[in-house]
């Protein structure tokens, strides 16, 4: 599949809480190795980040000479019409892209919460139950900030 604003906004989004999450851990280890371990990551995470920021600026770029598909019609099996409606009165692609990164901040909290081992396989159970509601709306948001982008360029 080609990219998408959202997609690639969705991956810088998920690049920063990580480089959040390596930088606490670097401040945090007293164990030399494991704070050695985190700044080796943080290298390669920033080399990451530095190629994604130029590719959504190559695709911002190529979407303002009109080249190329700014979006791909989607065939969505996971929807349930109770937990689709976040994104609907989204009208800005700020806030959808606001809205997205603070989702990926609650998954992250979730997903952490899940792989804990002092609750009982129940609560994980429950915990697993709200990350594919999150996630769901995770997706919700990429597509509406594809749609809102698009809608820009058929003015």
């Amino acid at each position: 599949m080609a990219e998408t604003l959202g997609s690639l906004i969705d991956k810088l989004s998920i690049k920063n809480i990580r480089e959040f999450h390596l930088k606490k851990n670097c401040f945090k280890n007293s164990n030399k190795k494991d704070a050695n371990k985190a700044e080796e990551n943080l290298k390669i995470l920033k080399k990451q980040k530095k190629l994604l920021l130029e590719e959504i600026e190559e695709f911002l770029s190529t979407a303002t000479q009109r080249i190329g598909k700014l979006r791909e019609e989607k065939l969505k099996l996971y929807n349930h019409s109770k937990f689709t409606h976040s994104a609907d009165q989204i009208k800005f692609i700020s806030r959808a892209i606001d809205r997205l990164s603070l989702k990926n901040l609650e998954l992250w909290r979730l997903e952490d919460e899940a792989r804990r081992e002092d609750v009982s396989m129940a609560d994980i159970g429950q915990v697993k139950k709200k990350i594919d509601i999150a996630n769901q709306q995770r997706n919700d948001l990429i597509d509406k900030i594809d749609e809102l982008f698009s809608l820009k360029f058929k003015k």
